[in-house]
């Protein structure tokens, strides 16, 4: 009979372990799971993360793409603009440069009471040329 009791005390203490041992597995278990879970939420925090920043990304590269043609169309419209003023410029040049206008600046500005050396200079002829053409004007 005592031996049956020892077997029975080690085959009790046998399973007391084993209960313990079950614990311990299901704590960590448990512990495993919300350690798992929180991944999960984690990674579910992340995805939504990365497809707000690929939104973001398309916008900004349509954004970009919209503002480059933009910027290519203003650039050929100062381009045509400035070959106009460039074309206007040289009429003006053409014209200020004609004997006629030169002719009629020199005669306004002798009106005005500018002295003959005046007008050359504003002019940009000779103090000779300026006198010929004011004394052909009667002035």
């Amino acid at each position: 009979m005592q031996i049956s009791f020892w077997i029975f005390g080690l085959v009790s203490l046998v399973e007391l372990a084993l209960f313990v041992l079950l614990l311990v597995f299901f704590a960590r278990l448990r512990r495993s799971e919300e350690l798992l879970l929180t991944l999960q939420q984690g990674q579910s925090k992340l995805m939504l993360s990365l497809a707000q920043n690929e939104e973001l990304e398309k916008e900004l590269v349509a954004s970009f793409s919209q503002r480059q043609s933009e910027l290519q169309a203003l650039d050929q419209r100062l381009e045509e603009r400035a070959a106009k003023l460039q074309k206007l410029l040289d009429q003006a040049d053409k014209i200020s440069r004609s004997p006629q206008f030169l002719r009629e600046v020199i005669l306004a500005g002798a009106r005005r009471g500018k002295t003959p050396a005046q007008l050359a200079k504003g002019a940009g002829l000779s103090l000779d040329e300026v006198e010929l053409i004011l004394a052909e004007a009667g002035h």
